[in-house]
């Protein structure tokens, strides 16, 4: 592996940024059919790009089922108040692609994303790929080409065969909260979920988790003992927990007093806590200033207050938030937010993916909110009809059908919070109804 600060490779030729959707549309048609899990052709594609990833600069990688976005926000914070220089790559985007990759503190240039997703289709050269290996592949052939001195690394789906997992020796593996998800591809219990985000252990290195129930935990350290990673778990090798104004850490190597984390909510505590002791684990010597990172810490539909277009559509006395949680994690831990802001009405407008645990996630739900409106918005992908949103939640929901007339409907009402969640992909159409911008 090179000195982190290396001279970059000669980048290719910029192709136009208007290619960048049609040579992503290339790219999934090539995907095999039927579908299967394989790191087999991600590692093809590697190979043929010269192996960017064992070139790329240190790496943290991130899996789980919940929280791993936000773990990876607080990586991001803590290594750049450290002055570290960071590359991220997370899943899923919201607006745009080029949210998947953050080189050195700022999103790639779509010119640039064009040119480097050109140059591995051209490498690729027609053979069975799909989107998310190829953009892999991408973040980890940008990572080689510009100097940092870490990497943070999303698992999209799953872990053991994820196309990230193709780090020999990665600084630190990271597996966040586990809850049922993708039970198509990962399977329908807590233990088959946790064998298969335990595929991003490495033999050597260390892997730092939350606590989890006995059964998934128990497979968590049965797979570090037969790769031979060192496991560091929540409760029993480290601890976070509020105290005073802000947070205190404590492993083997002493105690931190943290400031408190910029991210609401109380799972956030976890959250911060498992970016500290994974840079705590990884080596890289983060010194004291960095850890003041956690309370600058930005993610987008994580408990975010929306203050644009959408948001004046409510009088001025609401608040507006939105939040992408949709399984049975998720809906428990915005539960506890819910019992949080119990000093004013709290409005759910629910929108949620073709899933069979919507009632899984909605029922924590139902007894902090005043009112529930369920909405499918025409562009969201896989929308959950409305109809069956209402079913899920006992027919307390009613019909919004969407973001306007839910949100009309709730403005007749006492002023409150109106909280949207339910599904990253409404979450996107809501970020762009809003005005956001990528960043």
């Amino acid at each position: 592996m090179p000195p982190p600060n290396s001279a970059p490779a000669e980048l290719p030729p910029l192709a136009a940024a208007g290619d960048l959707g049609a040579i992503l549309e290339r790219l999934q048609a090539l995907s095999p059919k039927p579908f299967h899990f394989s790191l087999g052709r991600v590692q093809r594609l590697l190979a043929a790009l010269g192996h960017p990833e064992r070139r790329a600069p240190p790496v943290v990688h991130v899996a789980g089922t919940n929280g791993k976005g936000s773990t990876c926000a607080f990586l991001r914070a803590i290594g750049e108040a450290a002055g570290f220089s960071v590359h991220v790559t997370t899943s899923p985007h919201l607006i745009h692609v080029r949210e998947r990759f953050r080189l050195a503190g700022r999103l790639v240039d779509d010119a640039v994303l064009a040119a480097t997703l050109a140059e591995i289709e051209a490498v690729n050269a027609g053979a069975p790929i799909t989107a998310l290996e190829a953009l892999a592949a991408c973040a980890y052939l940008l990572f080689s080409r510009a100097p940092a001195d870490l990497c943070v690394v999303e698992v999209g789906r799953g872990g053991r065969l994820d196309a990230t997992n193709v780090v020999e020796a990665p600084a630190c593996a990271v597996i966040t909260s586990l809850s049922l998800d993708h039970q198509e591809f990962l399977g329908d219990t807590l233990e088959r979920i946790a064998w298969e985000k335990a595929g991003v252990m490495k033999p050597g290195r260390p892997c730092v988790t939350g606590a989890h129930p006995p059964g998934a935990a128990a497979v968590l350290e049965r797979r570090a003992a037969q790769a031979g990673a060192r496991l560091l778990v929540h409760g029993r090798d480290w601890r976070i927990a509020p105290h005073g104004r802000g947070l205190r850490y404590q492993d083997a190597a002493g105690t931190l007093d943290l400031p408190p984390p910029a991210l609401l909510g109380a799972h956030q505590v976890d959250n911060a806590g498992l970016a500290v002791a994974a840079l705590r684990a990884s080596g890289l010597g983060v010194p004291d200033a960095g850890w003041q990172g956690l309370s600058r810490a930005e993610w987008p539909a994580r408990l975010q207050r929306l203050e644009g277009r959408l948001a004046r559509r409510l009088p001025p006395d609401f608040e507006l938030w939105l939040d992408g949680g949709h399984n049975p994690g998720a809906g428990a831990a915005l539960a506890r937010q819910l019992e949080a802001w119990s000093d004013r009405p709290v409005y759910l407008v629910i929108g949620m993916k073709q899933t069979r645990y919507a009632a899984s996630f909605l029922t924590p739900l139902l007894a902090g909110a005043v009112g529930l409106w369920a909405v499918a918005e025409p562009a969201q992908h896989l929308a959950l009809a409305v109809d069956a949103i209402i079913a899920a939640s006992g027919a307390r929901a009613r019909a919004g059908p969407d973001i306007a007339g839910a949100l009309a409907q709730v403005a007749r009402l006492a002023p409150g919070r109106v909280l949207v969640c339910g599904s990253l992909y409404l979450a996107s159409e809501v970020l762009k109804m809003d005005g956001r911008e990528p960043r």
